[in-house]
């Protein structure tokens, strides 16, 4: 349940920070709050159907429905991100123009109403699943606890950034606000809280130190056998201590933890939580913490690559601009709705079969750690079949992030009868972790050598096609030809900007802003072949004489420059800032670059 509402969380933070406050809501507030109002109603009438008689009560079907629930959640708070602009309704909240953090915030909170539904409407279905009866507040309170810590390390993060913006220290707004900065940033407070997580989130879930007696001095006595350092040994109250399971926490030794359900302890023989304990050392001994630390921090760099690549293909596809269209919204706009699509799918994938492809393997490298520590699998198997007859005859249940109890029992079945299995196994996950270690590699390459304007660059060829096909279409229209020699002078591409503007001169030759742009080209070009300020000087002349404005003034003025002729160009330039008052600050830096001779 964690690990899947692991997952769910962090698509609806990805859908809440990656879409802006809007500036305006599409809908009225009146019509949106019904909206919002029929769709929670909606909502509860499904999660009503969905437990209603007995189609919840057996531990398979109970699971499915509260998954399928949950993505439902995730659908409706899409839907009032956008499409109903709460987010624009959370940034009118106290303090949200400072903290942006807050309006996220508070969508996390409207996602876990939704979750409270579910669980309000799930709690009879649990009973009668699982044999244990919770009153209402006592259940929604109880999953609360274990879901909050699990966007605990996002909220710190998020709140200490908006902090640091706000503190009167230029260098350090524009480090965070650089393409470097904001990661580095993350990467070093995310491995700071990493550390000291373990600390928090035992306080959070209510976890207390088990007390001294025998059961702690035979757990103290079996990690010393095994070399195994910790901070404490926690008893953890999940689903106040009835669910069977374990678990450590904790990068180093002073924040890391056993954690031990009272109901494992209770159900358990001590051969059995001894191979329970060897699992837990197996983490620990294969640095399975630090490495899902790493496939997480993986995550990060494979969407930043897979996010620009993305929007590059998108805002060269004529489709997109067809569909922005089709929608009426700014480009933008769709773009982000898109996008955020199409990374949800890209985290789902990711988390779904990359991240839980290795949790399935470290878990069973967890499980032959207890097989070859105790030189028998009897104790894990044993304890294995214990869970799962106790949770509710969940044996054959399938999970994305473990194997299921009934494969992970015939595996170490298998590997006891053969042991070259095991080192087969080790090596199988040492291969994966070396192949995703170079992928990271040629993703960190590929985003090093991307170009900052790239995404700049997809719209502009989008653009340059069409004026194209216009051209075509239209042979004889000097403005086409006109536009695309403007829109590859912005890209520096002087050869084929000069070549534009020769085309549109021969249709329009008396044209005084295509000579004038195509004397400024011939001015500006870096490249030599291309640079004519001669010629440019005649062409600019001919449009001054066409047409008295400031920008062309500029033009021939920039041209009495750089032929030598300097105080004729300070007289022009002079005209122009008179012409133009409103750009007198531009015209009065050329005026003071116009005192000297050009340099060669």
């Amino acid at each position: 349940m964690i690990y899947n509402n692991l997952i769910y969380l962090i698509v609806v933070i990805f859908v809440l920070t990656t879409n802006g406050v809007p500036d305006a809501p599409q809908i009225g507030a009146g019509f949106a709050a019904l909206l919002f109002l029929l769709k929670g109603l909606l909502f509860f009438l499904l999660v009503r159907f969905s437990y209603a008689g007995s189609r919840a009560i057996h531990v398979p079907d109970y699971f499915a429905a509260e998954q399928r629930l949950s993505i439902l959640a995730i659908i409706w708070v899409a839907i009032d991100v956008y499409f109903l602009d709460c987010q624009y309704y959370f940034a009118l909240l106290p303090g949200a123009g400072v903290l942006p953090v807050l309006v996220s915030l508070a969508g996390l909170m409207l996602f876990f109403l939704y979750l409270s539904l579910v669980w309000a409407g799930a709690r009879k279905s649990y009973a009668l699943a699982f044999g244990r009866r919770y009153s209402a507040v006592g259940f929604i309170k109880n999953n609360l606890r274990n879901n909050i810590p699990i966007i605990l390390p996002w909220l710190l993060l998020s709140l200490l950034a908006d902090i640091l913006l706000l503190l009167p220290f230029p260098g350090l707004k524009g480090f965070l606000q650089s393409s470097w900065g904001e990661p580095l940033f993350f990467l070093f407070f995310f491995i700071v809280l990493a550390v000291a997580f373990p600390e928090i989130v035992t306080r959070l879930w209510g976890c207390r130190p088990m007390q001294q007696g025998l059961v702690r001095s035979h757990i103290e006595d079996f990690c010393r056998g095994h070399g195994l350092r910790y901070a404490d040994i926690m008893i953890w109250p999940l689903f106040e201590g009835q669910v069977l399971t374990a678990g450590v926490m904790g990068l180093i030794k002073r924040f890391r933890y056993l954690l031990f359900t009272p109901a494992l302890l209770r159900n358990l023989t001590v051969e059995e939580v001894d191979a329970v304990m060897a699992h837990e050392i197996g983490h620990v001994k294969h640095h399975h913490l630090q490495l899902y630390m790493f496939l997480l921090l993986g995550f990060s760099l494979i969407a930043q690559l897979g996010s620009y690549l993305f929007m590059y293909v998108l805002l060269k596809s004529d489709y997109f601009y067809q569909l922005s269209g089709l929608l009426g919204k700014k480009t933008d706009a769709v773009l982000i709705f898109v996008s955020t699509f199409a990374l949800l799918a890209l985290l789902i994938f990711y988390f779904r079969f990359i991240f839980g492809f290795f949790m399935r393997n470290f878990e069973r490298q967890a499980d032959l750690h207890a097989l070859t520590s105790l030189g028998s699998g009897q104790g894990i198997v044993d304890a294995l079949e214990k869970v799962a007859w106790l949770s509710g005859n969940i044996r054959d249940l399938p999970s994305w992030h473990h194997f299921g109890i009934a494969q992970r029992v015939n595996f170490l079945n298998q590997c006891e009868r053969d042991h070259s299995r095991i080192n087969r196994h080790h090596r199988k996950v040492h291969v994966a972790l070396l192949l995703y270690f170079f992928v990271l590699i040629g993703t960190g390459a590929a985003l090093w050598k991307m170009p900052d304007d790239l995404l700049q660059r997809a719209p502009l060829d989008h653009l340059a096609k069409l004026y194209g096909e216009k051209i075509n279409e239209q042979p004889f229209n000097p403005l086409w030809l006109q536009l695309l020699g403007d829109l590859q002078l912005g890209r520096s591409l002087y050869a084929e900007a000069v070549a534009s503007y020769e085309k549109a001169l021969l249709l329009a030759p008396d044209s005084s802003e295509i000579l004038n742009n195509l004397a400024w080209v011939l001015l500006t070009a870096k490249d030599a072949k291309v640079a004519d300020a001669q010629r440019a000087l005649m062409l600019a002349r001919r449009a001054a004489e066409l047409k008295q404005a400031g920008y062309i003034l500029d033009t021939l003025a920039q041209a009495y420059w750089q032929n030598g002729f300097i105080e004729k160009a300070r007289q022009v330039e002079k005209k122009a800032m008179n012409l133009d008052p409103e750009n007198s600050e531009y015209y009065g830096k050329q005026l003071e670059k116009f005192v000297s001779p050009p340099r060669d």
